[in-house]
């Protein structure tokens, strides 16, 4: 019980400071709201081209099922792009967007002499707004001991999944299905490939960047892995694994068999040729940001001139 009441007091603290962040970026590029004239999820349109960078830029790139901004932050003025995603099983995986929240925006906050001339980066580190707000702006009450433990871990499995209830890495076109299935449980993987609007919000996003190489963080196994699509490994993501994992310190795998995985969002990105890696973090709580700045710096260097 300990343990879960000091990770929920962190998440509601940090998470307090990261909206507060948030809030504080000056340029920014608006998606309108929709009006939503019945009770089908609104479906977002994602901005249709991306603004020019100066240094850095913040840009809203689609909303979530409940209206909310998914951010990019731009860095650097490069024409090749070095994308990273993070937050995907919002609350869930907490740990994954504080270190792109707070960890990575604050180091290129400061150190944008640090991307290649040629490079820009981008970081998306909320895909799933909504997952996030299922854990943090829940009553949870004063349910006892025993109650509180069970009713804390189910809370933050919610957060796993959006509003409409879909594991959005499982709603990604490679192998999807509508049912998927995460450890020994089976979800929703949505309507269709890309029925969220976040996930529609990253398809259109890389189809108009088209990244150089996208990293992808998510929690908690402690190793870098491989995306494939029903072939075989890009030779440019096995060099980024073993990049990255050499840097970092995680071991490197060439794929994440602990159980199967439909609608893989960086084996989607394999099927459009473009070399990803899913970076998963050691556990539920630390960001390891050293050992993740190491593999950023290093992929910054491969693509750098």
């Amino acid at each position: 019980m300990k343990n879960y009441i000091i990770a929920i007091v962190i998440l509601v603290v940090i998470l307090g400071g990261y909206f507060i962040y948030k809030s504080s970026s000056k340029t920014e590029v608006i998606v309108p709201e929709p009006t939503a004239t019945t009770s089908e999820p609104v479906v977002a349109t994602p901005a249709t081209s991306t603004p020019i960078v100066q240094n850095k830029a913040k840009v809203v790139i689609g909303k979530s099922v409940e209206g909310r901004d998914i951010e990019a932050y731009h860095y650097g003025t490069g024409s090749e792009e070095v994308l990273i995603i993070a937050g995907i099983h919002g609350g869930y995986e907490w740990n994954t967007f504080w270190l792109a929240a707070t960890g990575l925006l604050d180091y290129f906050d400061k150190n944008l002499d640090s991307i290649p001339s040629n490079l820009k980066v981008t970081i998306i580190p909320e895909m799933n707004p909504d997952g996030v707000v299922k854990v943090i702006g829940t009553n949870r009450g004063d349910t006892g001991p025993d109650d509180f433990t069970s009713a804390a871990l189910a809370i933050r499995i919610a957060g796993r999944f959006n509003a409409n209830n879909v594991d959005l890495n499982r709603n990604f076109d490679c192998s999807w299905q509508s049912t998927g299935v995460w450890q020994s449980k089976k979800v929703s993987g949505g309507d269709s490939a890309f029925s969220e609007p976040e996930s529609q919000a990253i398809k259109e996003y890389v189809e108009q960047s088209k990244p150089k190489a996208v990293i992808v963080y998510y929690s908690a196994a402690g190793g870098v892995y491989s995306s494939a699509c029903n072939a075989g490994i890009l030779p440019e993501t096995s060099a980024l694994t073993k990049l990255y994992a050499k840097a970092s310190g995680y071991p490197a795998y060439d794929k994440f068999d602990a159980y199967p995985t439909s609608g893989d969002m960086v084996n989607w990105l394999a099927k459009i040729n473009v070399p990803a890696i899913s970076v998963l973090l050691t556990n539920h709580e630390e960001i390891e940001l050293d050992k993740n700045l190491a593999g950023i710096k290093a992929v910054l260097t491969r693509y750098g001139k």
